[in-house]
């Protein structure tokens, strides 16, 4: 991975954390919504076969995805 698509993909995430926390502040969507889209993008990563020669990638993708579920970053836990 470069170092540009590093902070590309830093900067997406930030920016999508962000929108999350705005739609839960604003009681948009609840918060068992938002940890179902976390979900459901470490679902497509995790199942994700591999065929594009960057299986480890969908892997370390999937765990940090769970890990921002774990920790609640994208959701103020009340």
């Amino acid at each position: 991975m470069t170092c540009t698509s590093d902070v590309a993909g830093n900067a997406a995430l930030a920016i999508c954390e962000s929108l999350l926390l705005a739609l839960n502040d604003r009681d948009i969507l609840p918060e068992k919504e938002i940890v179902g889209i976390l979900r459901d993008a470490a679902s497509a990563h995790e199942n994700d076969p591999g065929e594009d020669g960057e299986a480890e990638l969908h892997i370390a993708v999937a765990a940090l995805i769970n890990s921002i579920i774990d920790g609640g970053n994208s959701v103020r836990r009340r």
